[in-house]
């Protein structure tokens, strides 16, 4: 089986990628190298041009300034038709004919490709998913809604399977868009990194963390999204409480204008396309006991399955795909988005002092990457799916 798969960036070159996008970017990048181990050689096609006439720049720009000082809500050019119709030109151009089933990670790429192969879309979720709950799809201009919703369903029509990496994406397109779920499937995603971690290895790491100090760690670039106050007031709080504990911060400077608390590392950005930034946040994961990211918005989180391949459990919330990845009691603990801190505080707390059920947990938490959170399993689940396609 010869697949093509679509990205509009280029999938190999991860200094290139936005930071805002470095997450969805590299599960991109991991699910397709997961896919060509599993399948043999794929087509990539990509990176690809956004193609504005001279008139429609004009007029993309005329309507950005409208929006940002007029009506105050927010416009995307690159959700023009014209736009997405471009891609689909360039996929069409560039497709090779021995090519058998199209593969786009993005709803836009292929919502306006026309070709004889089957068109399969997967990916995290479906804009109508993503209006109104991240930060970045809130308060848009009608235009632009109605365009993602119009790319959504285009998509959706065509394609011969809609795979997500949740059960909160996929059951939203079947609401939202009254989709067949006959083709509408859920694969989660594994973690964006190599790992060739045996259970003997887990059990070392796990019994080389300290036993005297709780080290939490937060990872991500957005601050507020993904919960980083939270998860600062939480260290707080155990620390008033005579819990000796450390809170690493890692992607983001949240204390540009202010020294942060001295329970606090605060690392800003490192990138994982560089070698020493790559070994950097894998001894951070390895030395922590708990990843903390109490997202208030997630369309799934890598970083869970990141986390889970150090055997580190991962505490966050009940919101959007993350309880696709992460099982209480099993390889972390989730929240209400809206909960009070002390539950927080309260299960950490408990955890920590029953170090025995600490252990117990992290054990768990790598057989949760090793049987299902990991890109091999998804790889093998997908080839099962897009073999019946042909």
């Amino acid at each position: 089986m010869k697949i093509a798969y679509a990205t509009h960036y280029d999938i190999f070159n991860s200094r290139t990628w936005p930071r805002n996008l470095i997450g969805h970017c590299g599960t991109n990048y991991y699910k397709a190298k997961a896919l060509e181990r599993q399948l043999g050689s794929i087509e990539y096609i990509g990176p690809l041009e956004e193609m504005y006439s001279p008139s429609l720049k004009l007029l993309s720009k005329a309507k950005n300034r409208w929006h940002k000082h007029i009506s105050k809500k927010i416009y995307y050019p690159w959700a023009e038709p014209v736009v997405n119709q471009g891609y689909a030109v360039q996929i069409a151009q560039k497709l090779s004919k021995d090519s058998e089933i199209i593969l786009g990670p993005d709803m836009n790429l292929i919502s306006y490709l026309e070709c004889k192969q089957p068109l399969v879309v997967w990916t995290d979720a479906p804009y109508a998913g993503l209006i109104n709950f991240y930060t970045n799809y809130t308060n848009l201009c009608r235009e632009t809604i109605q365009q993602l919703t119009a790319m959504d369903k285009l998509t959706l029509d065509k394609c011969s399977l809609a795979i997500f990496s949740s059960d909160w994406a996929a059951q939203t397109v079947i609401d939202t868009y009254q989709v067949d779920s006959s083709k509408v499937k859920v694969i989660p995603s594994g973690a964006n990194v190599e790992c060739d971690r045996t259970l003997d290895d887990i059990k070392e790491i796990i019994e080389a963390r300290t036993s005297d100090k709780c080290k939490l760690l937060f990872l991500g670039v957005d601050w507020f999204r993904k919960g980083g106050k939270i998860a600062l007031e939480v260290a707080s709080e155990l620390n008033k409480s005579g819990l000796n504990v450390e809170l690493t911060i890692v992607g983001c400077q949240p204390f540009k204008d202010s020294s942060p608390p001295d329970f606090v590392v605060n690392l800003g950005f490192i990138s994982k396309s560089t070698a020493a930034g790559l070994i950097k946040i894998s001894k951070l994961i390895a030395e922590s006991h708990l990843l903390i990211v109490p997202s208030q918005a997630e369309a799934y989180g890598n970083v869970f399955c990141e986390a889970n391949s150090y055997g580190v459990p991962c505490v966050s919330t009940k919101v959007g795909g993350i309880p696709t990845v992460i099982k209480d009691n099993v390889n972390g603990k989730l929240f209400s988005r809206n909960c009070n801190i002390q539950e927080y505080c309260a299960y950490i707390s408990d955890l920590f002092n029953n170090y025995g059920a600490y252990k117990k947990l992290a054990l768990s938490s790598f057989n949760e990457y090793q049987t299902r959170l990991n890109w091999s399993a998804t790889a093998q689940t997908a080839q099962r799916l897009l073999m019946d396609l042909i």
